[in-house]
């Protein structure tokens, strides 16, 4: 028989990366989604079937934070991220065979905004706001199940960067059209991690079989923003990008519909317990993922 990879919100960029990733293995990767022809959340029965005898469960769901924080887009940022998640433990509850690890993702964004020393999942502080808030339900939510033969991870992702998806092209059109410059002051820390180390810290976490609870998922060397748009510059062969006073973000994001924390707030996260459990970054400074994925 197959060995069988579930993925929950398995159709967004970090999906379909390791969708390709888990089938070049071959491993069988079903997927749940809101609409067909995956796995629908509304059908239990379908979910915990899949689920039986799986290896590996990977739930990323949740409606993109890319949008503006009305109340209507704040209900449904956190209930795509509770109510899924609480359907996942419900489903691997009834399942006689449950999977042996269940990845559940989380941000980064969890800390508080932070220019004056790096966040660890011990030494870090939790911060304030909606964001926040969000990311204190989701964890909640994942840990409230009991599950005796189920390993539980929670991946505080920080910004995932990769070819086909993700913040890249914005970023790329950004450059293209002279506006690579610093963005605010320039001085917020930019975490950030390779798409392809998100896939070799799944794997990794598979093998450990002693390891559990929450994990940073970031690149050990987190950049400023000015040197991310540098970097970025440099590696499109542009010399110049005009800067982005706060003001000009604000109304771009307005216009956009966007929200401007998704660039100003300072997210300065270490992968500490990765690091310390022997885990080895394929991409650990910005310089080569950009001239990975950029070109």
């Amino acid at each position: 028989m197959k060995k069988k990879v579930i993925l929950a919100g398995g159709t967004g960029f970090i999906g379909k990366y390791l969708t390709d990733k888990f089938n070049q293995l071959g491993y069988e990767v079903r997927v749940i989604a809101r609409t067909s022809p995956h796995i629908t959340w509304h059908n239990h029965a379908k979910i915990v079937e899949a689920l039986e005898d799986s290896e590996l469960l990977i739930n990323l769901a949740g409606k993109s934070v890319n949008c503006r924080y009305h109340e209507k887009n704040k209900e449904e940022i956190l209930k795509s991220r509770t109510e899924t998640t609480h359907i996942l433990g419900d489903a691997v509850l009834a399942c006689k065979n449950p999977p042996s690890l269940w990845l559940n993702s989380s941000t980064a964004t969890i800390y508080r905004h932070a220019e004056d020393r790096p966040m660890t999942e011990e030494g870090g502080e939790i911060g304030t706001g909606f964001s926040v808030d969000v990311a204190k339900e989701w964890e909640s939510a994942f840990f409230s199940f009991d599950l005796p033969n189920t390993r539980q991870v929670a991946l505080r992702m920080a910004i995932v960067l990769g070819e086909n998806g993700g913040v890249i092209d914005p970023y790329k059109n950004l450059v293209r059209f002279g506006l690579g410059g610093v963005q605010g002051s320039g001085n917020q820390r930019f975490s950030w991690i390779h798409v392809e180390d998100i896939f070799q810290i799944i794997l990794f976490l598979k093998e450990r079989t002693d390891l559990s609870g929450v994990f940073n998922c970031s690149s050990p060397h987190p950049v400023t923003n000015r040197e991310f748009m540098q970097h970025f510059r440099s590696v499109m062969n542009r010399s110049f990008g005009l800067p982005s006073p706060k003001w000009m973000l604000e109304m771009g994001a307005m216009m956009i519909g966007t929200e401007t924390e998704l660039v100003l707030k300072s997210r300065w996260v270490i992968p500490e317990r990765l690091e310390r459990e022997g885990y080895q970054f394929r991409f650990a400074h910005i310089d080569k993922t950009l001239q990975d994925i950029v070109k």
